[in-house]
């Protein structure tokens, strides 16, 4: 997916990094049926089953929300995933000749799933494109009526999260790194492509930890409902994100295991 018009240069990272991810994705899976070759249309959803998902092989898909145009996708995309009740308002249409291959909707997830890489991948893919479109949505407002949605970009030594705030957003670096504090000490990194501040909005409890940029970065921000209206409709995220969050707990175990017995 591709914001229409000229992109900020935080949109054109997040772009640059998911593009031809499906394709990636893919590999190994058989489509269901021979490519799609079809014309110029005004209502694309209309001309597919919609137990399939498609990768874009040539053309341009354009995508209207309400009538108004503000996005698009084009070779390497996967299309299809924006289809359903929650996007009744939102409009797929080609202006010229497009070729798909298709598979089955149940087919990829199933894929996608099998191996815990590819399921991050996913995730981060999706929340990807949700960012993408708050920061669409945030552009259309006055500036004195946008929120924090979207994408930030900020310097070296930047708090992202304090211990003991509440839980609001969810956050992904898309270039950069940072580093985690618990009471001052710090406990681990956080580099690019990492999802992190999820736990306290899983468990409704305050921040456990702080997390200061180490170095100038781009960093994505998905409001918390979002985030878990997503999690809540699609259980296998939520398992990829939480096995994520205790590979990552058994690390700290391990270091403070180590530490402890360095001063035994």
């Amino acid at each position: 997916m591709y914001l229409l018009g000229e992109p900020s240069a935080y949109a054109d990272t997040l772009i640059n990094r998911l593009q031809n991810l499906p394709v990636q994705w893919l590999q190994g899976l058989v489509p269901c049926g021979p490519v799609l070759e079809l014309e110029a249309t005004d209502d694309l959803t209309a001309q597919l089953p919609g137990d399939q998902l498609f990768l874009l092989c040539e053309g341009v898909v354009n995508g209207y929300l309400d009538g108004r145009a503000l996005f698009y996708w084009q070779e390497g995309d996967l299309i299809g995933l924006q289809w359903g009740e929650e996007w009744s308002n939102c409009r797929s249409c080609s202006e010229g000749p497009l070729r798909l291959r298709p598979y089955r909707r149940a087919e990829v997830l199933q894929h996608l799933h099998a191996e815990p890489g590819r399921a991050e991948q996913f995730l981060a893919y999706l929340l990807g494109q949700m960012a993408m479109l708050a920061h669409a949505v945030a552009e259309l407002k006055p500036r004195e009526f946008r929120s924090t949605n979207g994408f930030k970009r900020v310097e070296a030594g930047v708090m992202l999260i304090e211990q003991g705030d509440a839980a609001d957003h969810v956050f992904v670096i898309i270039d950069g790194h940072a580093e985690a504090f618990v009471d001052g000490h710090k406990v681990g990194d956080v580099p690019k492509d990492e999802i992190f501040g999820a736990m306290a909005l899983f468990t409704g409890e305050p921040r456990n930890a702080t997390v200061i940029t180490r170095e100038p970065s781009t960093v994505m921000l998905i409001p918390g409902d979002q985030f878990l209206s997503m999690t809540r409709s699609n259980p296998k995220i939520a398992h990829s994100l939480i096995e994520g969050m205790a590979r990552r707990i058994g690390q700290l175990n391990r270091q403070i295991t180590q530490l402890a017995a360095s001063r035994s």
